[in-house]
């Protein structure tokens, strides 16, 4: 027994004296954020899972959650949580999707009315599985935050459906007032980083936007530090330039986990603020760039720097909008 307790106290001593190794990925300082837990952030988790509603800012481990939760945004994502593509990146689930629930655009569209947003994005998993790659589920939710929220401006933030020009349109047609769909990275990295996607595909998107809808104003998004190197990275604002994007975000990658691709580098604030300076004179109009930045980072800032449109563009039938009831929004 007295020898037993030598041996365990031997052991402890062994584990204090040895160094305490952080097996975790460094982080420069700038990258730190407060964790989540404000009133507003509790409010509005609890009224996603009363909803049963998906955000991309859980499922993609936003750094920003806390932040923007707090101040009344969030980005709903529609279609399930488990997306066809497995994308080196990102942190969202990956496999076979069974998820079918026809009953959610108006759980979506009630929710924004019942917090009296004035500005939302709804993003989605690629559903690859669906003939349409769920286009007409996408058209639905944005028709049902129009008839509960009709002041609500809304940003779509859009899979490239396979290059299916048909769901575009469809999309399209339903009346967002910001078209949006992540570039992501650089060409070369296409095939090492998003599985599925295609560089050209993406520059097809905003092509046939335009050529259909010259007055949808249209964004994108790119993520740094995944191995791209300057030149490239400003080649490929060009070509978005080109297609007639007008808003790009630019933010730095973070690795959710270790089964994702590594950090090649950290850009530092600075670098940021320069390559913003740098897409202003390629020619966007809006530049939001920062380590961490995400798509719909300060989306209504963005809009609104932009002069996208401050109320909503005019249903497809011609007929006015009604007034929207009274809404108490999230205090």
């Amino acid at each position: 027994m007295a020898e037993t307790a030598w041996h365990n106290d031997a052991v402890l001593k062994a584990r204090k004296e040895l160094p305490l190794i952080d097996v975790r990925e460094r982080k420069p300082p700038w990258l730190k954020v407060r964790a989540p837990g404000g009133p507003n952030y509790l409010r509005l988790k609890r009224l996603m899972r009363d909803a049963n509603l998906h955000s991309v800012c859980e499922e993609a481990h936003c750094p920003n959650i806390g932040e923007c939760w707090e101040d009344a945004t969030a980005t709903f994502m529609i279609l399930g949580d488990v997306c066809t593509r497995n994308c080196g990146y990102c942190a969202i689930a990956h496999g076979r999707p069974t998820w079918e629930d026809r009953e959610e655009p108006e759980r979506v569209g009630g929710a924004i009315g019942d917090l009296g947003l004035e500005y939302v994005v709804i993003t989605s998993v690629n559903r690859d599985d669906l003939a349409d790659g769920g286009a007409a589920h996408w058209a639905a939710t944005v028709r049902a935050v129009r008839r509960h929220a009709p002041r609500c401006r809304v940003e779509v933030l859009i899979p490239d459906f396979q290059g299916d020009a048909a769901a575009l349109q469809t999309v399209i047609d339903a009346g967002p007032d910001i078209l949006n769909h992540n570039t992501e990275t650089v060409p070369r990295l296409y095939r090492l980083a998003r599985h599925g996607g295609r560089y050209e595909r993406t520059l097809e998107l905003f092509r046939r936007a335009r050529a259909t809808a010259p007055g949808l104003p249209t964004k994108s998004g790119i993520i740094l530090g995944l191995g791209e190197e300057r030149d490239e990275l400003l080649a490929t604002m060009r070509d978005l330039v080109a297609e007639g994007v007008s808003i790009l975000t630019l933010g730095q990658y973070l690795r959710p986990s270790a089964q994702h691709l590594p950090v090649a580098r950290y850009y530092r604030p600075e670098e940021f603020a320069e390559l913003a300076e740098a897409g202003r004179a390629l020619g966007f109009t809006h530049v939001e760039a920062g380590p961490l930045v995400r798509s719909s980072y300060h989306a209504k800032r963005q809009a609104d720097s932009a002069g996208t449109r401050a109320e909503p563009p005019p249903s497809r039938t011609g007929h006015p909008r009604t007034e929207p009831d009274a809404r108490t929004p999230l205090q």
